[in-house]
Formats: structure tokens, C-alpha cells, sequence
């Protein structure tokens, strides 16, 4: 079975997303997080942040409105899988 692509939007539950992220690095799959809006300054932002970095997973934040479509379609047409909270 070949490795997957996946894709993970944090756009409302965004630590919940990060915490996910961080759960699908345990499969042999690439994951990547993208972040719609401002991530909110605490610890536990921090600490997902922190194991994603070690997990080398790229995380991409998007503070402008006016960038989320076309980065969110760029994106979803490059994962394989794709989750959305």
C-alpha cells in the first residue's frame, strides 16, 4: 500500500486539528496542516505546534482572508485525503 497524502484545514476547531495532525504522524502517510484565521497564543497551540515541527509536518498559517480560497484549493488538489474542522 503506497503512502498517502493528507491534507488538515484547521479552520474553527483549530487545536483540535493540530491534535489530530499530530495523531495521523503515528501512519507511515505525509500529513500538512493548513490554518485558516489567527491560531490562538497558548499552551496548548504551542505544544501541538511543537510535535508537529518535531514530526517535520509543514504548517502553513493564513492570516488573510483574501489568500484562504486559492491556498485551500491549491492544497486540497494535492492531498489525497483531506479533513476539514
Amino acid at each position: 500500500m503506497s503512502a498517502k497524502n493528507i491534507l488538515m484545514i484547521a479552520q474553527k476547531r483549530k487545536i483540535e486539528a493540530l491534535r489530530m495532525a499530530t495523531g495521523l504522524t503515528l501512519l507511515d502517510d505525509a500529513v500538512s496542516v493548513l490554518v485558516c484565521g489567527a491560531l490562538e497564543d497558548s499552551a496548548d497551540a504551542s505544544e501541538q505546534l511543537e510535535a508537529l515541527d518535531f514530526s517535520d509536518v509543514p504548517v502553513v498559517q493564513l492570516d488573510n482572508p483574501a489568500d484562504i480560497p486559492n491556498a485551500m484549493a491549491k492544497a486540497i488538489s494535492q492531498a489525497d485525503m483531506v479533513y476539514i474542522l
